[in-house]
């Protein structure tokens, strides 16, 4: 999230591994060494792929080592039906690739954040519609089914509101319920208006509760639950010095275009480095207290569009016997 670097400049606040290799790329002019990225464009998604290879380069990102895998499609904040199937089947198909493809998995399925803060209820209504399992498992005394896997689901709220760090209530579950994998949702924050409601993170490295609203609370992670934690994201926020500088390169492409290719003041305000934009924005904003978070107006519609798409895909992605023709039989 938000840092400050060795200058003691604000870095740009982004949860999204690949923006977070865009920025050295802006900055440095090359591709950082141990990360390998692919990329696949389909009909309205685009995929991207960074695994992080190893301790040096995760420094350089600031990740943890591992596999991001985004899904980009514009198209997500007015999505249609047909869309929204789309999504869901695309990212199902990265969910079981992500886990192994492993049959006759335990799930737990962790929606964080605060139902009572429209932009971070995305993990919490995503819980609601998860196709939860075990008690069926216990009550019929079975441990494994063709079409089902074992997946239960908790949303524990915020520390604000409980008075428990959340990774001491998962864990306490963890250690009861002993699953397989735990897949955690949260909203998370980007470095782009434009990828705001349209991109979907999922990686193996585990999740800072709350890291979207700037509050990080103590990581969910394999180290400290004992178990591999799938973290699913989508970017809900941005802050105002982001929104401010993306505003502003928009204004000075406009006016390099209408102006003389020769304007020296327009070429020096386009050749300032984003982190440099950042900073002076940032540097303005903080006496009036002004550096807010900033959603679009339609949130409320938009979580609850990405919250079927995703709960789709886990449903799809988990249970062997549930298909697109299916899944929306489970959602309220």
């Amino acid at each position: 999230m938000e840092k400050k670097n060795s200058n003691n400049e604000f870095q740009i606040r982004t949860d999204l591994a690949m923006e977070a290799r865009e920025l050295y790329q802006e900055e440095k002019k090359q591709e950082i060494q141990g990360v390998s990225v692919e990329q696949e464009e389909l009909k309205d998604v685009t995929i991207t792929r960074v695994e992080v290879l190893n301790e040096e380069a995760a420094k350089v990102m600031g990740k943890p080592k591992g596999s991001y895998i985004t899904l980009e499609c514009m198209g997500l904040r007015r999505a249609d039906a047909d869309l929204k199937d789309e999504v869901s089947q695309v990212m199902a198909k990265e969910l079981r690739a992500i886990t192994g493809n492993r049959k006759n998995i335990k799930a737990l399925v962790v929606g964080l954040g605060n139902w009572n803060v429209t932009p971070d209820a995305l993990g919490p209504k995503v819980v609601s519609k998860v196709f939860v399992t075990r008690h069926l498992f216990q009550f019929y005394n079975k441990d494994k089914d063709d079409d089902l896997a074992q997946i239960s689901a908790i949303s524990p709220g915020v520390m604000g509101t409980t008075g428990v760090e959340t990774s001491e209530i998962i864990k306490g579950i963890v250690e009861k319920i002993n699953p397989d994998v735990v897949v955690a949702v949260d909203a998370l924050a980007s470095r782009k208006m434009e990828r705001v409601n349209a991109t979907i993170q999922i990686s193996n490295t585990g999740i800072s509760p709350g890291s979207g609203l700037g509050n990080k609370r103590k990581a969910l992670n394999q180290e400290n639950l004992g178990v591999p934690v799938i973290a699913i994201g989508v970017p809900t926020v941005v802050d105002a010095a982001t929104l401010t500088s993306d505003t502003i390169a928009m204004v000075i492409d406009a006016f390099t275009r209408q102006a003389d290719k020769g304007s020296d003041f327009y070429n020096m305000l386009k050749e300032l480095q984003e982190e440099e934009k950042y900073a002076l924005i940032r540097e303005i904003l903080e006496p009036y207290n002004a550096n807010v978070m900033v959603t679009p107006k339609d949130i409320d519609e938009t979580i609850t569009n990405l919250s079927q798409i995703i709960a789709n895909g886990i449903n799809i992605a988990l249970h062997p016997g549930i298909d697109l023709k299916d899944v929306n039989r489970y959602i309220n």
